[in-house]
Protein backbone atom coordinates (compact mmCIF):
# COMPACT_ATOMS: atom_id res chain seq x y z
CA UNK A 1 0.00 0.00 0.00
CA UNK A 2 2.71 2.59 1.13
CA UNK A 3 4.33 1.67 -2.84
CA UNK A 4 1.30 2.39 -3.92
CA UNK A 5 0.40 5.65 -2.04
CA UNK A 6 3.90 7.39 -2.89
CA UNK A 7 3.06 6.01 -7.13
CA UNK A 8 -0.04 7.77 -6.95
CA UNK A 9 1.46 10.96 -5.00
CA UNK A 10 3.96 11.33 -7.62
CA UNK A 11 1.46 10.90 -10.59
CA UNK A 12 -0.61 13.41 -9.22
CA UNK A 13 1.98 16.31 -8.67
CA UNK A 14 3.08 14.97 -12.36
CA UNK A 15 -0.02 15.66 -13.69
CA UNK A 16 -0.70 19.04 -11.57
CA UNK A 17 3.16 20.26 -12.78
CA UNK A 18 1.70 19.38 -16.22
CA UNK A 19 -1.50 21.10 -16.61
CA UNK A 20 -0.37 23.98 -14.84
CA UNK A 21 2.80 24.53 -17.59
CA UNK A 22 0.11 23.62 -20.18
CA UNK A 23 -1.89 26.49 -18.68
CA UNK A 24 0.99 28.96 -19.16
CA UNK A 25 1.65 28.16 -22.33
CA UNK A 26 -1.62 28.61 -23.33
CA UNK A 27 -1.92 32.09 -21.73
CA UNK A 28 1.04 33.24 -22.64
CA UNK A 29 0.20 32.27 -26.03
CA UNK A 30 -2.82 33.99 -25.72
CA UNK A 31 -1.20 37.13 -24.88
CA UNK A 32 1.10 36.94 -27.49
CA UNK A 33 -1.58 37.02 -29.99
CA UNK A 34 -3.70 39.71 -28.73
CA UNK A 35 -1.01 41.97 -27.65
CA UNK A 36 -0.77 44.57 -30.40
CA UNK A 37 2.32 45.83 -31.94
CA UNK A 38 3.16 49.48 -31.67
CA UNK A 39 4.46 52.14 -33.87
CA UNK A 40 6.43 55.54 -33.99
CA UNK A 41 6.31 57.45 -37.52
CA UNK A 42 8.78 60.01 -37.72
CA UNK A 43 9.49 62.71 -40.12
CA UNK A 44 12.53 63.75 -41.69
CA UNK A 45 13.69 65.23 -45.18
CA UNK A 46 16.24 64.93 -47.81
CA UNK A 47 16.83 67.94 -48.17
CA UNK A 48 16.51 71.01 -51.33
CA UNK A 49 19.33 72.77 -52.41
CA UNK A 50 16.77 74.78 -54.04
CA UNK A 51 14.10 76.14 -52.05
CA UNK A 52 14.46 78.52 -49.29
CA UNK A 53 11.22 76.21 -47.45
CA UNK A 54 9.14 73.75 -48.82
CA UNK A 55 5.51 74.27 -46.35
CA UNK A 56 3.86 70.81 -46.74
CA UNK A 57 -0.17 71.24 -45.47
CA UNK A 58 -0.46 67.56 -43.71
CA UNK A 59 -4.09 66.73 -42.83
CA UNK A 60 -3.84 62.64 -42.69
CA UNK A 61 -1.57 59.71 -41.81
CA UNK A 62 -2.58 56.20 -41.86
CA UNK A 63 -0.78 52.91 -42.24
CA UNK A 64 -2.24 49.88 -43.33
CA UNK A 65 -1.99 46.00 -41.96
CA UNK A 66 -2.49 43.72 -43.88
CA UNK A 67 -3.07 39.61 -42.61
CA UNK A 68 -2.69 36.46 -44.85
CA UNK A 69 -5.93 36.21 -46.66
CA UNK A 70 -6.00 40.34 -47.08
CA UNK A 71 -2.20 40.12 -48.84
CA UNK A 72 -3.44 37.47 -50.99
CA UNK A 73 -6.50 39.60 -52.04
CA UNK A 74 -4.26 42.62 -52.61
CA UNK A 75 -1.79 40.81 -54.77
CA UNK A 76 -4.20 39.02 -56.59
CA UNK A 77 -6.20 42.66 -57.26
CA UNK A 78 -2.89 44.57 -57.46
CA UNK A 79 -4.31 47.37 -59.95
CA UNK A 80 -7.43 47.92 -58.28
CA UNK A 81 -6.27 47.95 -55.10
CA UNK A 82 -3.69 50.82 -55.59
CA UNK A 83 -6.11 52.95 -57.29
CA UNK A 84 -8.16 52.29 -54.31
CA UNK A 85 -5.39 53.27 -52.11
CA UNK A 86 -4.80 55.73 -54.21
CA UNK A 87 -8.31 57.35 -53.94
CA UNK A 88 -8.33 57.50 -49.99
CA UNK A 89 -10.61 54.31 -49.56
CA UNK A 90 -10.31 53.11 -46.40
CA UNK A 91 -10.77 49.06 -46.29
CA UNK A 92 -8.73 46.53 -46.88
CA UNK A 93 -6.58 47.21 -43.37
CA UNK A 94 -6.30 50.81 -43.33
CA UNK A 95 -5.55 52.22 -39.43
CA UNK A 96 -5.78 56.11 -38.88
CA UNK A 97 -2.92 57.40 -37.23
CA UNK A 98 -3.80 60.57 -34.61
CA UNK A 99 -1.16 63.35 -35.64
CA UNK A 100 -1.62 67.18 -35.39
CA UNK A 101 -2.52 67.89 -38.47
CA UNK A 102 -0.47 71.45 -40.32
CA UNK A 103 1.75 73.37 -42.50
CA UNK A 104 5.10 71.64 -41.90
CA UNK A 105 8.32 73.21 -43.28
CA UNK A 106 9.93 69.83 -44.05
CA UNK A 107 13.51 71.18 -44.94
CA UNK A 108 13.85 72.10 -40.86
CA UNK A 109 14.12 68.46 -40.66
CA UNK A 110 17.80 67.83 -42.23
CA UNK A 111 20.99 66.89 -41.17
CA UNK A 112 19.15 64.30 -39.30
CA UNK A 113 16.98 66.22 -37.83
CA UNK A 114 13.79 64.80 -37.23
CA UNK A 115 10.26 65.02 -35.46
CA UNK A 116 8.28 62.02 -33.83
CA UNK A 117 4.72 62.96 -36.18
CA UNK A 118 2.15 59.83 -35.31
CA UNK A 119 2.40 56.95 -33.03
CA UNK A 120 -0.29 54.05 -33.15
CA UNK A 121 -0.77 50.27 -33.00
CA UNK A 122 -1.70 47.12 -35.24
CA UNK A 123 -3.50 44.05 -34.08
CA UNK A 124 -0.04 41.54 -33.97
CA UNK A 125 -1.28 38.70 -36.63
CA UNK A 126 -0.68 41.56 -39.61
CA UNK A 127 2.27 42.98 -40.99
CA UNK A 128 2.75 46.44 -42.33
CA UNK A 129 2.33 47.09 -45.76
CA UNK A 130 1.67 50.86 -46.46
CA UNK A 131 1.43 54.36 -45.57
CA UNK A 132 -0.13 57.12 -46.56
CA UNK A 133 0.22 60.95 -46.44
CA UNK A 134 -3.48 62.96 -47.07
CA UNK A 135 -2.44 66.49 -48.29
CA UNK A 136 -4.43 69.77 -47.72
CA UNK A 137 -4.86 72.72 -50.34
CA UNK A 138 -2.52 75.39 -48.31
CA UNK A 139 0.86 73.73 -49.28
CA UNK A 140 3.38 76.38 -50.70
CA UNK A 141 7.39 76.90 -50.97
CA UNK A 142 9.23 79.88 -51.08
CA UNK A 143 11.64 80.55 -53.48
CA UNK A 144 14.73 83.25 -54.11
CA UNK A 145 12.33 84.79 -50.97
CA UNK A 146 9.35 84.63 -53.22
CA UNK A 147 6.82 82.41 -51.72
CA UNK A 148 4.40 80.67 -54.04
CA UNK A 149 1.11 77.91 -53.81
CA UNK A 150 2.85 74.45 -53.91
CA UNK A 151 -0.15 72.48 -56.17
CA UNK A 152 -0.74 69.02 -56.23
CA UNK A 153 0.21 67.40 -59.43
CA UNK A 154 -3.09 65.79 -60.71
CA UNK A 155 -4.77 67.02 -57.89
CA UNK A 156 -3.61 64.01 -56.31
CA UNK A 157 -2.89 64.91 -52.78
CA UNK A 158 -2.41 61.62 -51.35
CA UNK A 159 0.84 59.83 -51.33
CA UNK A 160 1.11 56.20 -51.13
CA UNK A 161 4.40 54.80 -49.62
CA UNK A 162 5.06 50.84 -49.85
CA UNK A 163 6.87 49.71 -46.90
CA UNK A 164 10.36 47.61 -48.08
CA UNK A 165 11.21 44.81 -45.46
CA UNK A 166 14.95 45.04 -46.63
CA UNK A 167 14.76 48.84 -45.49
CA UNK A 168 12.46 48.83 -42.44
CA UNK A 169 12.65 46.41 -39.41
CA UNK A 170 8.93 45.08 -38.17
CA UNK A 171 8.95 44.33 -34.59
CA UNK A 172 5.67 42.05 -34.43
CA UNK A 173 4.27 42.58 -30.58
CA UNK A 174 6.67 45.15 -29.79
CA UNK A 175 7.90 48.61 -31.36
CA UNK A 176 8.86 49.54 -34.75
CA UNK A 177 9.98 52.79 -35.61
CA UNK A 178 10.78 54.07 -38.87
CA UNK A 179 11.12 57.08 -40.91
CA UNK A 180 9.69 58.89 -43.44
CA UNK A 181 12.30 60.85 -45.73
CA UNK A 182 10.51 63.33 -47.69
CA UNK A 183 12.87 64.36 -51.07
CA UNK A 184 11.94 67.62 -51.35
CA UNK A 185 14.40 68.76 -54.25
CA UNK A 186 12.66 65.07 -56.20
CA UNK A 187 9.00 65.95 -55.07
CA UNK A 188 8.90 69.57 -56.36
CA UNK A 189 8.95 70.69 -59.72
CA UNK A 190 8.49 74.00 -61.22
CA UNK A 191 6.41 73.89 -64.73
CA UNK A 192 6.38 77.34 -66.11
CA UNK A 193 5.60 79.72 -63.18
CA UNK A 194 3.61 77.08 -60.99
CA UNK A 195 5.42 75.05 -58.46
CA UNK A 196 4.09 71.18 -58.47
CA UNK A 197 4.32 68.67 -56.15
CA UNK A 198 4.47 65.07 -56.27
CA UNK A 199 5.69 62.69 -53.71
CA UNK A 200 8.75 61.37 -53.36
CA UNK A 201 9.25 59.48 -49.66
CA UNK A 202 11.41 57.00 -48.71
CA UNK A 203 10.29 54.92 -45.98
CA UNK A 204 13.30 53.53 -43.43
CA UNK A 205 14.18 52.05 -39.75
CA UNK A 206 17.45 52.78 -38.71
CA UNK A 207 17.86 48.62 -37.88
CA UNK A 208 18.65 48.39 -41.27
CA UNK A 209 19.86 51.89 -42.89
CA UNK A 210 23.04 53.74 -42.06
CA UNK A 211 24.43 57.22 -42.08
CA UNK A 212 27.28 59.30 -42.41
CA UNK A 213 28.39 62.63 -40.41
CA UNK A 214 30.94 65.26 -40.00
CA UNK A 215 32.05 69.06 -40.83
CA UNK A 216 33.26 70.74 -43.38
CA UNK A 217 34.90 74.49 -43.04
CA UNK A 218 35.32 76.93 -43.68
CA UNK A 219 32.13 78.48 -43.96
CA UNK A 220 33.28 81.09 -46.55
CA UNK A 221 33.49 78.00 -48.77
CA UNK A 222 29.37 77.86 -48.68
CA UNK A 223 29.78 74.34 -49.21
CA UNK A 224 27.06 71.37 -49.78
CA UNK A 225 27.93 67.62 -49.71
CA UNK A 226 26.84 65.17 -51.60
CA UNK A 227 26.38 61.61 -51.02
CA UNK A 228 26.95 59.09 -53.76
CA UNK A 229 26.53 55.06 -54.07
CA UNK A 230 25.91 54.18 -57.83
CA UNK A 231 23.50 55.97 -59.53
CA UNK A 232 21.87 57.18 -56.03
CA UNK A 233 22.61 60.60 -54.60
CA UNK A 234 22.25 62.46 -51.73
CA UNK A 235 22.58 66.10 -50.93
CA UNK A 236 23.22 67.92 -47.51
CA UNK A 237 23.55 71.91 -46.72
CA UNK A 238 26.10 72.10 -43.29
CA UNK A 239 24.25 73.72 -40.32
CA UNK A 240 26.42 77.17 -39.66
CA UNK A 241 29.27 75.42 -37.83
CA UNK A 242 29.50 73.32 -40.96
CA UNK A 243 28.00 69.96 -39.27
CA UNK A 244 26.16 67.63 -41.79
CA UNK A 245 24.74 64.05 -41.26
CA UNK A 246 22.79 61.91 -43.92
CA UNK A 247 20.24 58.88 -42.31
CA UNK A 248 18.57 56.14 -43.71
CA UNK A 249 21.57 54.96 -46.59
CA UNK A 250 21.40 51.61 -47.90
CA UNK A 251 24.29 49.30 -46.84
CA UNK A 252 27.61 49.93 -49.34
CA UNK A 253 30.50 51.95 -50.41
CA UNK A 254 30.24 56.19 -50.80
CA UNK A 255 31.79 58.78 -52.23
CA UNK A 256 31.66 62.15 -50.42
CA UNK A 257 31.65 65.46 -52.35
CA UNK A 258 32.17 68.42 -50.66
CA UNK A 259 31.54 71.15 -53.52
CA UNK A 260 32.24 74.89 -52.60
CA UNK A 261 30.06 77.52 -53.99
CA UNK A 262 31.88 80.61 -53.23
CA UNK A 263 34.62 82.42 -52.54
CA UNK A 264 36.85 80.44 -54.77
CA UNK A 265 37.26 77.38 -52.57
CA UNK A 266 38.34 74.07 -54.48
CA UNK A 267 35.99 70.87 -54.32
CA UNK A 268 37.33 67.92 -52.90
CA UNK A 269 36.15 63.77 -52.46
CA UNK A 270 36.74 61.42 -49.94
CA UNK A 271 36.06 57.89 -51.35
CA UNK A 272 35.13 54.47 -50.52
CA UNK A 273 33.25 55.29 -47.26
CA UNK A 274 31.59 51.56 -46.30
CA UNK A 275 27.94 51.80 -44.32
CA UNK A 276 26.15 49.29 -43.44
CA UNK A 277 23.17 49.16 -41.08
CA UNK A 278 22.83 50.46 -37.91
CA UNK A 279 25.90 52.17 -37.83
CA UNK A 280 26.21 56.37 -38.26
CA UNK A 281 29.78 56.57 -39.99
CA UNK A 282 31.84 59.60 -38.24
CA UNK A 283 34.66 61.31 -40.39
CA UNK A 284 37.63 63.72 -39.58
CA UNK A 285 36.27 67.24 -40.22
CA UNK A 286 36.96 68.36 -43.83
CA UNK A 287 39.16 71.59 -44.90
CA UNK A 288 38.52 73.15 -47.60
CA UNK A 289 41.22 75.16 -49.33
CA UNK A 290 41.67 77.87 -52.39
Amino acid sequence: MKTITRISQFTLVTLLLSLFSLSCQKSASSNNVSSPSSVHIYLTDDQSLIFDHVFLDIQKLEIKAEDSDEFKHESEHQGEVDDNDHHGDNSGGWINVPVNAGVYDILRFRNGLDTLFGTSSFPNIKLLKKVRITLGSNSSVVFNGTTSPLITKDNDNIVVIKIDDSKVQINNGGLTSFWLDIDAGGSVKQQGHDFEFKGDVNCFSKEKMGGIEGRVLPAEAAAVVIAIHGTDTASAKPEREGEFKFIGLQPGAYSLLFHATANNYVDTVINNIIISGKEDKQIPTVILHK
